[in-house]
């Protein structure tokens, strides 16, 4: 790696900081990464829909499992680009095959699931190491930031899924209220039904669309990270200041070195001088404090001496510490005692004692009387917590079964700008509805609707309010749990919507099915 060529500051930094230079990094080459990330990801996972077409849910984990795979590009692309040498979309493409082979099975296997994932990954790619060497790198660069990596995994866990909710509940506000109408759980959720799979991949779609944005970031801020970690170890930061001090002296290094070797050049030769006297015999000179001194050799010592002498050394600083430590205690600390047959004895005795405390216990039948009285409070408590709490259903589900309750309030005359009372209603309505089809299929198909309002209101008894709307009335007809009912209900509904809304007349082949589920329903004469 060339330091002095680095596209951002090298200097230690906290992790935080680091994650934030990676964020940066990410924004700055965010076009490169997030159009490789997509030339890879998108066919990759159009492949898995057109294969598992009937399994959405196993397509998109597949393709959800096999994301260290695609991480490796982005890493290459930042690690390149770190350094001045920006690879291009298509280099970068072409390096793609060369960087997915090392340890690929152990990258989807047990490695999938590491928190530190995107912290790891540079010592496989960009430093190549493999089995004991890879896991004692990791345990070094891992001993300070490796927290803050693992982090960064859980925060991207729960961005990617609330951006994902996010951008599914956005198209389920933009459907439009007709397709809405369209759908029930039941048909969404039966596995035979193959109806809504084509909503379950463009679901996966909106998650595959995503990873494109938030990925190359994950990336990025784990490689920022292992960057921040070798700047500590290896003091990279240090070493970019010598070599900037090495190029601000190189240049004035000659000139110093020429006046050096001018100055050695006029140096002064040899003086003319008398040579010094021949001394004939050298002076002893003894070292008072020396190994040889009379002090040493001449002194009494005997091994008791030593011994005590060595020993009051050793009890003096710096060989012994001796510290003073103040704690609690309860009496004095004695030596554990063998039990004596005293205190066997008084032991039984409490055990005895215990025995006969039962005994009287048993006989406390009023203590026993008050717990069960309070037990049974405690039930009809609850019991009365949950009518109340579902009073409104229970009411719902006495009168289906004919049970007598309070009296209703009164229904509404009007809904959706309709009359409901039904003395305002033909006595054979499929009848009129036929006549009137021909010439105004508006109030043939307003007369059906009407009517069948008014059979819901005063017949079957649900509580409609001017207040609900037309999927509010199906919800509730759906509670009946009439299946005939409620199609036929449905069906009316999305023609009487498209009249009053949308301005579509109803054609002239509805009449017949409308008119006949009508005389299947209801009969041909109104009700009395």
């Amino acid at each position: 790696m060339r330091l002095t060529e680095a596209s951002v500051a090298i200097r230690p930094r906290s992790a935080w900081e680091a994650i934030d230079l990676g964020v940066l990094l990410a924004r700055r080459h965010a076009r490169l990464l997030m159009a490789s990330w997509a030339l890879v990801t998108l066919p990759l996972f159009a492949l898995l829909c057109a294969l598992l077409w009937q399994y959405p849910g196993w397509a998109i984990f597949l393709f959800w499992w096999l994301k260290p795979a695609y991480e490796r590009l982005p890493l290459y692309i930042l690690s390149q680009a770190l350094f001045g040498n920006t690879p291009s979309l298509k280099q970068s493409l072409r390096a793609l095959p060369k960087l997915l082979w090392p340890q690929l099975l152990a990258s989807l296997t047990w490695r999938r699931l590491s928190p530190t994932r995107s912290f790891d990954l540079p010592v496989l790619q960009l430093e190549g190491l493999s089995g004991q060497a890879r896991s004692q790198r990791l345990v070094v660069l891992g001993q300070r930031d490796s927290g803050a990596a693992t982090w960064l995994t859980l925060v991207g866990v729960h961005l990617e899924m609330a951006l994902w909710m996010g951008l599914v509940a956005l198209f389920y506000l933009m459907l439009p209220q007709q397709v809405e109408l369209d759908w029930t759980w039941e048909s969404l959720i039966a596995a035979s039904s193959g109806q809504w799979l084509w909503l379950e991949h463009l679901s996966n779609l909106l998650y595959v669309l995503l990873l494109i944005l938030w990925e190359p970031v994950y990336v990025a801020c784990g490689f920022t990270l292992y960057l921040n970690r070798r700047t500590a170890l290896e003091a990279w930061d240090i070493e970019l200041t010598f070599r900037r001090l090495r190029q601000r002296l190189t240049g004035s290094a000659y000139a110093l070195l020429l006046g050096c070797a001018v100055l050695l050049a006029q140096l002064p030769g040899d003086a003319w001088a008398d040579t010094p006297p021949i001394v004939s015999e050298e002076v002893e000179q003894t070292d008072a404090q020396g190994p040889d001194a009379p002090r040493l050799l001449k002194q009494p010592l005997t091994s008791q001496a030593a011994r005590a002498s060595i020993e009051a050394l050793l009890d003096e600083p710096p060989f012994q510490h001796r510290e003073t430590v103040t704690r609690w205690r309860l009496g004095e600390e004695k030596p554990a005692e063998e039990p004596k047959p005293e205190d066997v004895e008084a032991f039984l005795e409490m055990l005895r004692n215990l025995l006969k405390l039962g005994e009287w216990w048993k006989s406390l039948d009023v203590v026993a009387q008050i717990f069960e009285v309070l037990l049974w409070a405690a039930l009809a408590t609850l019991l009365a917590f949950v009518v109340w709490r579902y009073r409104q259903w229970l009411q719902v589900f006495g009168e289906r079964i004919g049970l007598p309750t309070r009296r209703r309030p009164v229904a509404p005359q009007q809904l959706f700008g309709l009359e409901l009372a039904p003395e305002t209603l033909p006595d054979d309505v499929a009848s009129e509805a036929e006549r009137l089809w021909a010439e105004q299929p508006r109030a043939a198909l307003g007369l059906l609707y009407r009517a069948l309002l008014s059979r819901l209101l005063h017949e079957h008894r649900l509580p409609l309010k001017q207040s609900h709307t037309e999927g509010e009335v199906l919800h509730l007809v759906a509670g009946l749990g009439q299946q005939n009912l409620e199609d036929y209900s449905r069906q009316l509904t999305q023609h009487w919507q498209a009249l009053a809304y949308g301005h579509r007349t109803p054609t002239e082949s509805l009449r017949q099915g409308l008119c006949q589920g009508w005389r299947s329903l209801f009969g041909q004469e109104r009700a009395a």
